[in-house]
Formats: C-alpha cells, sequence, structure tokens
C-alpha cells in the first residue's frame, strides 16, 4: 500500500515533456529532478532491431525530419537533434543544452536510471505495437533482455495497448511487470466489464486508463480485480484528491512538479 502522503504516485508522460523535449534523457532527468516517482516513455526498434525511445513512427513531430525510425539504425537515430524544434515552439523554456539532445535508446534510460542518486524510482516502458505479429515479438523479446541485464524488474512496468504482446513479455518472463493500456476508442468498443477481463487475460498487474474513461464504476471494478489503476495522462491538479478518493495507484503526467506541489 502506498504512503498516503505518497498517494497517488507522479510519473512523468514522456518525462517533464511540458518543460522540456518528450522522450529525451533530458525530460527524463528534469522528471526525476523535480521529484516523480517515474516516468513513463515510449519504444519502438531501430532497424539494427536496438529499443529506442520514440512515440512516433516517423521523425516529424520531433524534428520535422520524414524519415521512418525503422529505416534508420540507433546509432543514426542517436546523432538526430530532437531538442532544437521545442526551443522554437516553446522559447520561453528554451534551453541550450536541449539542442543537444537526440533519440535515446532504451538503454541509455535505464543507464540514467542507475546513475540517478534515486533508485526508487520506477519506469513504464510503452511498447509501440506494429501491424506484423513478428514485430511486436522482438520488440518484447529487445525489451525483457534489457530489463534482464539491469536487474530491472523491480523499476520497470512494460505497457501496451497490444494485449498479446503484454501477454508475451509474461511467457518470457513472468516476473516482469506489465500493464495493459485502454483510450476512448477501445472503451467506445467494449464494456467495462470486457475491458477488465481483458487486461486479465493478458496476465497484466496494472490497468492504464485514459483520463476521459477513468470513471468510478471501472476503476472500483480494476481494484476489485487486483488490478493496481494508473490514469494517463492529466495536467490537472484537482486529480489528485480525485485520484486518492478512488485508489488510484498512479497517475501520469506532463508537469510532475506542478502535480508534486498538491500530492
Amino acid at each position: 500500500m502506498i504512503p498516503l502522503n505518497k498517494s497517488p504516485l507522479i510519473i512523468g508522460h514522456r518525462g517533464a515533456s511540458a518543460l522540456a523535449p518528450e522522450n529525451t534523457l533530458a525530460a527524463f532527468a528534469r522528471a526525476f529532478e523535480d521529484g516523480a516517482n517515474g516516468i513513463e516513455l515510449d519504444v519502438r526498434l531501430a532497424r539494427d532491431g536496438v529499443p529506442i525511445v520514440i512515440h512516433d513512427p516517423s521523425l516529424l513531430h520531433s524534428s520535422l525530419r520524414k524519415s521512418r525510425v525503422a529505416r534508420l539504425t540507433s546509432e543514426e537515430l542517436g546523432q538526430i537533434d530532437v531538442g532544437t524544434l521545442f526551443n522554437r515552439r516553446h522559447r520561453a523554456l528554451a534551453r541550450v543544452q536541449y539542442m543537444k539532445q537526440t533519440v535515446p535508446t532504451l538503454e541509455s534510460v535505464f543507464k540514467l536510471m542507475v546513475n540517478s542518486p534515486r533508485q526508487n524510482t520506477v519506469c513504464y516502458v510503452e511498447m509501440k505495437a506494429a501491424r506484423e505479429k513478428k514485430s511486436n515479438l522482438s520488440l518484447a523479446a529487445a525489451v525483457v533482455e534489457i530489463i534482464q541485464r539491469h536487474s530491472f524488474h523491480d523499476r520497470v512496468i512494460v505497457i501496451s495497448f497490444n494485449l498479446p504482446a503484454i501477454a508475451a513479455v509474461k511467457e518470457m518472463d513472468p516476473s516482469i511487470r506489465t500493464g495493459a493500456l485502454f483510450g476512448p476508442r477501445q472503451r467506445a468498443t467494449k464494456s467495462v466489464s470486457k475491458i477488465i477481463s481483458s487486461a486479465l487475460k493478458s496476465e497484466a498487474s496494472e490497468i492504464l486508463l485514459h483520463h476521459l474513461i477513468a470513471k468510478p464504476r471501472i476503476l472500483a471494478q480494476a481494484l476489485e480485480a487486483n488490478l493496481n489503476p494508473v490514469v494517463w495522462t492529466v495536467d490537472d491538479p484537482s486529480w489528485v484528491a480525485r485520484a486518492r478518493e478512488s485508489r488510484v495507484h498512479a497517475l501520469m503526467t506532463n508537469n510532475p512538479a506542478k502535480m508534486l506541489k498538491l500530492r
């Protein structure tokens, strides 16, 4: 049970992405500096099979390049500037060091956590699913391998909208914690009971709900099913009190410092 003064956990969505370039080492470091209990990030496979941290399948959103992530190696992605665009879009938040930010590997994020003075933080690793089952299994295997190599079983929760990929992680290593993601699109086609049963079928230990569907009924049923409820992505501080009342395990936010002030 989380102590009341530490409930809910505050997780930096793509790091402190309201204040630094999302999914970069700078954003993750800022989240930890601001006191976040953990971070959330997105992973895809680079051309060389290395898990890299980026949300979209192309570089258009982060650097205005049209290159597809899957067609570049991790080394090539590690040389692409993804911070300058943030500085241009958010001049009041711009920093010189952001211009040096590139697409990180999952390995580099884990190393950042290992070298951090705070060793009680966690990392939610969202696997971005592809259309091909083989690709999703390859991503799952690569993520599992890195978790095992760093002995990060207590610090990582692997999450995805693709529940078969989550089930595959559990099959590869049952000791790795996993979470099932659901948003408004899934809620529009599934009943509350179906969502809960789908999460349980994938052997997830947490259920991650978009704030628009995180209603009292589904939160209560999740707890009854021994699923830790996590709500994403919320920047409204009023969610802290709501989360405590509903026994929400964690809140994902773009601005951890803002949420922590009210917790």
